[in-house]
């Protein structure tokens, strides 16, 4: 097993849990007594990972809720990421990146500058924007699979031309739709390293799920979540076939689980609903 995975691995059974806490902070849900603060998501980040460090197997963040708050919050997320215990995986959502030169930029800044395991791409730019990102055998790709907004279908599900695809299917299968076809482009990119790659999505109905784990049965799964109900689908198909569990993201109904006094204990509360969860699965 790759590096990364290795360290996810590790986290994922040391606490029985698969729960990623997403740090999307914004500044004017922040609870009432952090917002005293001249500058608060530091210290709301802060009380949030002290709270719940113990019960997850990654945090994630999403770059456009610190560029929202210019300067101050790109200080306070660096900040906030050498605040994550380094047994702890942190994963860094990524923008869209055209060229390599700018992917290498973006690589750096993430894998250095911000201290991330793994970033989540966009990689309708093709192999040119994903492949700097894998140059480290220790660091790891999450690839944008698939979404459940209501336009996802525009292009996501988009039937792929029916002409022989030697490299993907037999002869006598249809090609796959746009999203399953990047599914099968990451096979490769794992395969070729020497990072390792897997496949970012949000909870989808059952079938899609079940289906992408077939095309990708080595793939770590990276799925957004906001419903507990939502779980058994994504830990019943989401593990790999060498035993790795689906990291689940979820983020406000933790982290703004209660805008009082006591809300870094009822985030843990929350946080503790999912671990408990899927510590069933282990």
């Amino acid at each position: 097993m790759k590096p990364f995975l290795t360290k996810l691995a590790q986290a994922q059974h040391r606490r029985r849990s698969c729960l990623c806490i997403r740090l999307d902070i914004v500044v004017a849900r922040t609870p009432l007594p952090i917002q005293a603060y001249d500058e608060p998501m530091l210290p709301f980040a802060r009380a949030i990972i002290e709270a719940t460090h113990d019960l997850v197997c990654a945090y994630q963040f999403n770059l456009g809720y610190y560029l929202a708050e210019g300067a101050a919050g790109m200080v306070a997320l660096e900040r906030i990421t050498r605040l994550v215990p380094d047994e702890i995986p942190i994963i860094v959502d990524g923008p869209l990146c055209i060229t390599e030169a700018a992917a290498s930029a973006y690589a750096r800044a993430a894998f250095e500058q911000l201290r991330a395991d793994a970033v989540t791409l966009f990689p309708y730019a093709g192999s040119d924007a994903v492949r700097p990102f894998l140059k480290r055998a220790d660091r790891g790709v999450f690839i944008l699979i698939r979404t459940a907004n209501e336009h996802a279908w525009e292009l996501q599900d988009l039937e792929m031309e029916p002409r022989p695809a030697i490299e993907d299917r037999p002869h006598s299968a249809p090609m796959p739709r746009l999203y399953e076809k990047v599914a099968l482009l990451a096979n490769r990119w794992h395969a070729d390293g020497p990072g390792s790659c897997g496949l970012f999505m949000e909870a989808l109905p059952e079938a899609h799920i079940a289906r992408l784990r077939t095309l990708a049965p080595h793939l770590p799964f990276l799925v957004n979540s906001t419903r507990l109900e939502a779980l058994h689908a994504i830990m019943r198909d989401g593990q790999t076939q060498d035993g790795l569990q689906p990291i689940v993201s979820v983020s406000h109904p933790v982290i703004y689980a209660s805008q009082g006094e006591d809300f870094a204990e009822r985030a843990r509360d929350a946080a503790a609903q999912w671990a408990e969860a899927m510590s069933a699965y282990f």
